[in-house]
């Protein structure tokens, strides 16, 4: 008996009224933003313009996936062209079954596409993406949880993974996690790329070409461990001979271009510097009317249409002043006379004494 295990979901699909949520597509779709939230990031510090990334992922997810499918189905074909399959299961995405492989290389040429359309260089805008399409395929290995698929040999570790289903070949049993052991090291390989890429400063698809080696140098490993059907040449399963020789392409992609063309690109995105500088340019002549026209109301006692009319008021309050002023003097100035003829004739009674 088991003590410890991580259990299967029992459904992989929850029904809200006729519409039907499945987990494989969740996981595909949150990893797909997770992708392009931390590549329009890297982007934008790598001197490109906010949007960019998202714009040109209209043209690479959809190849991806596309592409994906298609190097499913072409490497399983017996699943579904064999004798009592039905071949209209091949359109099933849901059900499980993207080869990566696959929706890489036509999501390369989505990517390619919509770059060109852009005037923007692949490798940059793909070094800039490359941690983010790893920890998608991070997210999109529980998508294999929820259907159950893509787990390994038997064992009785704590962690083994209790398959429950007896459907397509499956067996209910306590098996390794594969697609737990390939979910945590697409993590590691995320996190690898970043750090390489802050230290080396890696330009023109050296990052992209890290996390393609990085992420086929565990595939090899995790693929030994499976136990689903799979073509196999010379004994080894395809997708292993797959994973070395991708693993050996990039490996001497990284070499030669950091020969042929050290550092990065000094620009990512034409205009976007100057785009940026604009930007800047105006935030700046923004806050420096603000500036003036607070230290405009301060000097008029006030801010505002309140200040401006206690200035106006200011000027008026001084007339008044100065008429109030002026008329007790012109009073004084008019008792003055009086004052003097009634001494005048104190004088000359005084005579006449």
């Amino acid at each position: 008996m088991e003590l410890a295990y991580i259990p299967s979901p029992s459904r992989g699909v929850l029904h809200l009224g006729p519409v039907p949520l499945r987990g494989y597509a969740f996981c595909i779709i949150i990893g797909v933003f997770v992708a392009v939230w931390l590549g329009n990031k890297r982007w934008i510090a790598r001197g490109g313009r906010a949007g960019t990334v998202a714009d040109i992922a209209v043209w690479a997810v959809p190849f991806g996936l596309v592409g994906g499918r298609l190097y499913h189905v072409i490497t399983d074909y017996e699943l579904y062209f064999s004798e009592g399959r039905d071949w209209v299961d091949a359109f099933k995405v849901w059900q499980g079954g993207l080869g990566i492989w696959g929706a890489i290389a036509l999501g390369a040429l989505g990517a390619w596409i919509g770059c060109r359309r852009r005037g923007i260089p692949l490798p940059a805008y793909a070094d800039a993406l490359a941690p983010g399409i790893v920890f998608a395929q991070a997210i999109g290995r529980w998508g294999n949880w929820f259907n159950q698929e893509l787990y390994g040999r038997a064992t009785d570790l704590p962690w083994a993974l209790h398959i429950t289903a007896a459907t397509d070949g499956r067996a209910p049993g306590y098996y390794h996690p594969t697609f737990l052991y390939e979910s945590l090291w697409c993590v590691g390989v995320g996190f690898l790329v970043i750090w390489a890429d802050r230290r080396f400063q890696l330009g023109h698809g050296r990052a992209f070409a890290l996390y393609v080696a990085g992420y086929c140098a565990g595939r090899g490993w995790i693929e030994y461990m499976r136990v689903d059907d799979a073509h196999h040449i010379l004994g080894v399963r395809l997708n292993v001979w797959t994973a070395a020789l991708v693993f050996l392409l990039a490996a001497t992609y990284l070499v030669v271009s950091a020969r042929l063309r050290p550092g990065r690109e000094a620009v990512v995105e034409p205009g976007a510097s100057e785009a940026a500088v604009e930007a800047a340019a105006d935030s700046k002549a923004d806050a420096t009317t603000d500036s003036m026209t607070d230290a405009k109301a301060d000097s008029t006692g006030g801010q505002g249409p309140k200040g401006e009319k206690q200035a106006e008021k200011a000027p008026e309050d001084a007339t008044k002043a100065a008429g109030a002023t002026g008329d007790t003097e012109a009073s004084d100035d008019t008792e003055a006379p009086e004052d003097t003829e009634a001494a005048a004739d104190e004088v000359k009674s005084a005579k006449k004494v």
